[in-house]
């Protein structure tokens, strides 16, 4: 898996992201301003709510086209042998004979995306498995919840 190829996975979910949420704060302000909206008396909150989600869905949209901004500015550079997991580094780990994929990225944790048949989550720093990750090098181990205890995860590679 190649580094452009991640972030291209990223961006492309996070402007399909946007562009739903763009839509949605469209719609939304539409109906907040709809005179169908329009207060019937001191009780009548629909347009109020809509006007509410509007502002929601348009905040959540500033934040997606931050998050754009930051994954397009991001150095992708190969790290070499022995480096240490930082912002851009794709790491992964391998626990009971399976391995899985982690970007460490900017923002965005919890998306995950596919390029061919590999999948690949994102982490950002401030994640519990960004913290853990953040200036470990290839060997070291980190745990992840399981069922009952935790699990114990070896890092098998950074790049």
């Amino acid at each position: 898996m190649q580094k452009p190829a991640v972030r291209d996975a990223i961006v492309a979910q996070i402007k399909r992201e946007l562009d739903l949420q763009t839509r949605a704060a469209h719609d939304a302000r539409e109906e907040a301003t709809s005179e169908e909206n329009k207060s019937e008396g001191k009780y009548d909150m629909r347009g109020q709510e809509a006007a509410y989600l509007a502002e929601g869905q348009a905040r959540l949209a500033v934040e997606l086209a931050e998050s754009l901004a930051l994954y397009h500015m991001l150095e992708l550079a190969d790290l070499p042998p022995g480096s240490v997991a930082s912002v851009g580094a794709l790491i992964t780990l391998e626990a009971r004979g399976r391995q899985t994929c982690y970007f460490l990225g900017p923002r965005n944790g919890g998306l995950e995306a596919r390029i061919g048949n590999e999948t690949f989550t994102v982490v950002t720093p401030t994640s519990p498995l960004g913290r853990q990750l953040i200036g470990q090098s290839t060997g070291a181990s980190v745990q992840l919840p399981g069922r009952g205890a935790p699990i114990l995860h070896r890092i098998v590679e950074i790049r």
